[in-house]
C-alpha cells in the first residue's frame, strides 16, 4: 500500500492541484444542491442527510471518494455566509485571497510555540501585531482565537497586574464571554450596570465606581465598540473618563467594531479606543477573515510578561541566550497555528483603503436597508444602525409571531435571520457583513419575512 501524498514538501503541490480541484467541484455542486442560503427541512432533515452521507466514520477501507462527497455534504448542509440571505450573526463571508492564504499555512502547518517550528510565521506575527496594536492607539497585540479568547486574556492581564484584586464592571450589553471569564479566573462576582438604551447608563456607572471600594486599579471597566444584539458603541470617551478619575481599569471588547478603524468615514466611531488598557479585536468580523482572527491588544507589553511559560524543550535558556526567539509568552496556547497569514495578506493586498472601502460598502447597505424598513408600513425599525446590523419587527406582531417567522425562514432554508431582545421586545436582526449585498436582495428578505408573518 503506497503512502498517502503529503501537503508539503517536492510532492505537496502536485498532490494538491487535483484534490484542489475536486474540493471546488464539490462545494459548487453542493452549493446548487442545497439551493440557498442554509439547508431546507430543520435539524433532523440536515442531520439524516450528513448522516447518509457519511455512512461509517471508520471503515475497515477507505474510500478514495470520501474527500468529494464529505466537501457536497458539508456544502450541501451550510448556512452560507456569501449568501446576501444569510444575515442572521456576526459570520462574514471570507474573502478568497484570505482563504488562499490558509491553505498555504495549513499545507505548511507551522507551530507557533518555538521558533524552530516556525521561523518566518513568527517575525510575520511579530510585525503584524505590532502594526495592528498601534492601528488601536496602543502598543503591541497577541493573536487568539476571538473575542472570547480576547476578553479571558483582558480580565487574567488584569488580575496578575493588580495581584487578583481586581473585579469586572460591566454593562447588561457586554457579550456573555466576560461574566463568564470572570468566573473561569475565580473574580468576584461582576458589577452589571444597566444599559437600558443598548449602551451603558453612564450616570449608572458612576455610581457604581463611586460605591464599590478598593484600591486604585482593582476595578476592571469593560466597555462594548460594538454590541452583538444591535452593534451598539458604548460612549467610550466618556467611559475613559470615568475609568481615569476612579483610577479603574479600561477594556474595550471592540470584536464586531474594531474593523471600523479600517474606514476613514466610520473609525471616529472609535474615539476613546487609545485610552483603553486592553483591546479586543476580531477581523472574522469586519475584516472578512476566515475563523478564527482575532487579537488582544495592549497598553503595557509589559502586561503579557505573566503569559511566559519556561519549557526546556521549547525555549531553553541557552538557546534564548543564543538569540532564539522564544514565543511562549505570546498565547495561552502552546500549539497554534499561523492564522497571522491570512490577515498579513488581506492587510497588504487590498491595503487601508480597499479595506475601509468594504466596511463603508456593508455599513451603506445596512442603512439602506433600515430605510427600506422605515418606509413600509408593515414593519418596525428599531433604531438606525451604528455598524451594520439592522433590528426590525413585524408591525404590531407579538413576540411569538416574531420568533416564529424566524423559524419558519430556517426551516425552509429561505434566510437566516438572528434574534435580539430590546426594549422588552424580541426584534429579528440583520447583519450585513456581505459587502456584495445589493438593494434587490434586500427587497426580497424584506418580502420573505412578510409573507411568512401571520395574519
Amino acid at each position: 500500500m503506497s503512502t498517502p501524498p503529503l501537503a508539503s514538501g517536492p510532492e505537496g503541490p502536485g498532490a494538491l492541484r487535483p484534490l484542489l480541484d475536486t474540493v471546488l467541484d464539490a462545494l459548487d455542486s453542493g452549493r446548487r444542491a442545497r439551493g440557498g442560503p442554509l439547508p431546507a427541512g430543520g435539524p433532523d432533515a440536515v442531520a439524516a442527510r450528513m448522516r447518509d452521507a457519511v455512512g461509517d466514520v471508520l471503515p475497515d477501507q477507505g474510500d478514495p471518494d470520501a474527500l468529494r462527497k464529505l466537501v457536497h455534504a458539508l456544502a450541501e448542509g451550510a448556512a452560507d455566509p456569501a449568501d446576501p440571505l444569510c444575515a442572521a450573526h456576526l459570520h462574514c463571508p471570507p474573502l478568497a485571497v484570505a482563504t488562499a492564504a490558509d491553505l498555504a499555512a495549513s499545507a505548511l502547518n507551522p507551530s507557533l510555540d518555538s521558533w524552530d517550528q516556525a521561523p518566518a510565521a513568527s517575525e510575520l506575527e511579530a510585525l503584524v501585531t505590532r502594526e495592528l496594536a498601534l492601528e488601536t492607539g496602543l502598543a503591541d497585540s497577541v493573536v487568539t482565537t476571538g473575542g472570547t479568547e480576547s476578553n479571558q486574556l483582558a480580565l487574567l492581564l488584569a488580575r496578575e497586574a493588580h495581584r487578583g484584586g481586581v473585579r469586572l464592571v460591566c454593562g447588561t450589553n457586554a457579550h456573555h464571554s466576560l461574566p463568564r471569564a470572570a468566573w473561569l479566573l475565580g473574580l468576584p462576582e461582576p458589577v452589571i450596570v444597566p444599559a437600558p438604551a443598548g449602551t451603558i447608563d453612564l450616570a449608572a456607572l458612576h455610581e457604581a465606581l463611586t460605591d464599590i471600594s478598593g484600591p486604585r486599579g482593582s476595578l476592571v471597566v469593560a466597555a462594548t465598540a460594538g454590541t452583538t444584539d444591535a452593534g451598539l458603541i458604548d460612549p467610550l470617551p466618556e467611559i475613559a473618563g470615568l475609568c481615569a478619575a476612579h483610577g479603574a481599569r479600561l477594556h474595550i471588547d471592540a470584536a464586531h467594531g474594531g474593523g471600523l478603524l479600517f474606514s476613514d468615514r466610520h473609525r471616529d466611531k472609535l474615539t476613546g479606543l487609545e485610552a483603553a488598557h486592553t483591546v479586543t479585536l476580531d477581523l472574522h468580523k469586519l475584516g472578512w477573515q476566515p475563523v478564527a482572527a482575532g487579537l488582544l491588544a495592549v497598553r503595557h507589553p509589559r502586561d503579557l510578561a505573566v503569559l511566559h511559560q519556561r519549557a526546556d524543550y521549547l525555549n531553553a535558556d541557552d538557546d534564548t541566550e543564543a538569540g532564539l526567539p522564544d514565543l511562549l509568552g505570546r498565547s495561552l496556547r502552546t500549539t497554534r497555528r499561523p492564522d497571522i497569514l491570512k490577515i498579513a495578506v488581506t492587510l497588504k493586498t487590498l491595503g487601508r483603503s480597499g479595506l475601509g472601502a468594504l466596511v463603508d460598502q456593508v455599513c451603506a447597505v445596512a442603512r439602506e436597508f433600515a430605510d427600506l424598513i422605515r418606509h413600509h408600513p408593515g414593519f418596525e425599525l428599531y433604531d438606525r444602525p451604528t455598524i451594520s446590523t439592522v433590528l426590525f419587527r413585524p408591525a404590531g406582531a407579538p413576540d411569538a409571531a416574531v420568533a416564529a417567522v424566524r423559524r419558519k425562514l430556517l426551516t425552509e432554508g429561505c434566510a437566516v435571520l438572528g434574534r435580539a431582545r430590546l426594549d422588552d421586545r424580541l426584534w429579528l436582526k440583520a447583519t450585513l457583513l456581505n459587502p456584495d449585498t445589493r438593494p434587490d436582495d434586500l427587497a426580497a428578505l424584506l418580502k420573505l419575512v412578510e409573507g411568512s408573518t401571520p395574519r
